[in-house]
């Protein structure tokens, strides 16, 4: 039997086990527990991780953008770029698109 994944909070940083990749909790939903992925594999608490090996595949998950689940309650901020795709319950989570700004006109 597996124990069921830690509630998510904003500031919880959480690091790849099979890439260098590393995020930080933006929103997390309430009342829910979803599963973190990173090219399949569960994301685990940053503290304490061991470096993942480094490789020369192009990173999946960018530097600085912000990932969302489907349903817009789960955000992510990549803070170390790595491979693998990150996703949310098994379902692939998506790049934030930036707000437009107001004219200035």
């Amino acid at each position: 039997m597996t124990s069921p994944a830690p509630t998510l909070r904003p500031g919880d940083q959480l690091a790849g086990t099979q890439a260098t990749t590393r995020v930080v909790v933006v929103r997390a939903p309430a009342g829910r527990r979803p599963e973190i992925t990173c090219g399949g594999t569960p994301m685990i608490p940053a503290t304490g991780a061991p470096p993942a090996p480094a490789t020369d595949a192009a990173p999946d998950t960018l530097l600085g953008k912000r990932y969302v689940d489907a349903d817009g309650t789960l955000e992510l901020l990549c803070t170390s770029a790595g491979a693998g795709e990150l996703a949310c319950d098994g379902v692939p989570m998506t790049v934030k698109a930036a707000k437009p700004l107001p004219a200035s006109d």
